[in-house]
């Protein structure tokens, strides 16, 4: 059963993602093709995914918005505005940066919008999991997902698709015009936490309490398969995605075409994807449900291959795109889905945002290498490593198994 104000508390936490993902979506898809067009190498648009660091160790200071937080204006609102207002102004500096064709100065501001929302996504997840009762994480996890990914595909499909008329600075002062249009959202939205499984004491622990929490979690016998799970689950889709848009680029392919194919239809089968992955995982076992969208995936990451190998249709191209996307979509959704189960609620930021620093951590990983290895070998070679990955780590999800009904009970304790 949801609890009352369900669905307003979906539309809150759909447009605070929503938010997070544009410039995501703009450093995953536009950001490639931009320095492509500018004649970067292969290795340095590879290298260039190190501007997501702070995604990767937001972790470290994720006890800090735990601890820290407002009375007045909210435990979680008093981060998260803040954070919304300093995104905002770093869009407005990318127009800045791209009008002075400083490639520096964007490289620059891009780490800059990266860090403010990955700050925010600390407090956004933990405000998901303060809002969220066990049997509502199903479809949470959808306005979840779906909210980010829609920001993706306005920062890194529909406002590239109009850079032809707007340009490049056009597309920094839309998603700064739309952070500043959710920010009334946030500031109309009043916190309020489910249940009392929290106590008074821990709704502002001290670091140290954190911290202590967090170690009793990883001792447990599953945590360390667990966290190998979550690292590694994208390993080969990462590998062949990081690729793809600059191979259509090689292919002789505009800027135009790829960020309608890639950015915005295949976008919008991956948010069909990620409706289908939750709402299965509402009414099936979570971890089932992985397992099949993991299954599914390893077919368009081949296909994705045998682009590589053939003079690439622009239908097949699109067929490929919009798969691939649909059951990634599907998959990574069921996956949040669960690993939100298994948080330990009183410390909701720092135990989500471990599990979601842990998944960045592979993909990054897999980000830099694929550019180094594309130039060492070729295409082909690197999308035939990315679906033999895809195979392997359905493996993983046999040792994971006995521990997955737990997945379907609710939330860790």
């Amino acid at each position: 059963m949801s609890q009352p104000g369900f669905a307003r508390r979906l539309c809150v936490l759909w447009s605070l993602y929503f938010v997070q993902g544009m410039p995501f979506g703009f450093q995953a898809t536009a950001l490639p093709v931009f320095l492509r067009e500018a004649g970067v190498s292969l290795a340095g648009i590879g290298f260039a995914s190190a501007l997501s660091l702070p995604w990767m160790l937001k972790v470290f200071w994720a006890p800090l918005v735990d601890r820290y937080g407002s009375r007045r204006w909210g435990r979680r609102r008093s981060w998260i505005l803040p954070l919304q207002i300093g995104l905002a102004l770093a869009c407005g500096a990318g127009a800045i940066a791209v009008q002075s064709e400083g490639l520096t100065l964007l490289l620059i501001v891009v780490f800059v919008m990266n860090l403010a929302a990955a700050t925010m996504d600390i407090a956004v997840d933990g405000l998901a999991v303060d809002l969220l009762a066990p049997t509502e994480l199903g479809h949470g996890n959808i306005a979840q997902v779906v909210g980010y990914k829609v920001g993706m595909l306005t920062g890194g499909g529909l406002l590239v698709w109009a850079t032809a008329e707007i340009g490049w600075d056009g597309l920094f002062y839309g998603m700064a015009g739309l952070t500043v249009a959710v920010m009334a959202v946030t500031l109309l939205f009043r916190e309020r936490i489910l249940g009392s499984e929290v106590p008074d004491e821990l709704r502002n622990p001290s670091v140290g309490a954190v911290l202590r929490l967090l170690r009793m979690q990883l001792a447990k016998r599953d945590a360390l398969w667990l966290l190998l799970f979550v690292g590694t689950y994208k390993l080969g889709e990462t590998l062949a995605d990081t690729l793809f848009k600059p191979f259509l680029v090689d292919a002789g392919y505009a800027a135009e075409q790829i960020g309608l194919w890639v950015g915005t239809w295949g976008m919008l089968f991956s948010i069909a994807g990620s409706f289908a992955g939750g709402l299965a995982a509402s009414r099936w076992p979570m971890l089932r449900v992985v397992g099949v969208a993991a299954a599914l995936r390893v077919v368009p990451v081949a296909g994705e291959w045998w682009l590589t190998l053939v003079d690439p249709s622009e239908a097949a191209i699109i067929a490929i795109t919009c798969a691939e996307h649909l059951f990634g979509g599907a998959l990574t959704t069921a996956l949040f889905a669960y690993m939100m189960s298994r948080v330990d609620r009183r410390i909701g930021a720092t135990h989500y945002t471990l599990l979601a620093s842990v998944e960045v951590w592979g993909k990054l990983l897999a980000a830099w290498a694929s550019g180094v290895l594309a130039q060492a070998t070729s295409y082909p070679f690197v999308f035939g490593a990315a679906t033999v990955l895809s195979v392997l780590f359905l493996g993983l999800l046999i040792p994971l198994a006995g521990t997955g009904a737990r997945g379907r009970e609710g939330a860790a304790t």
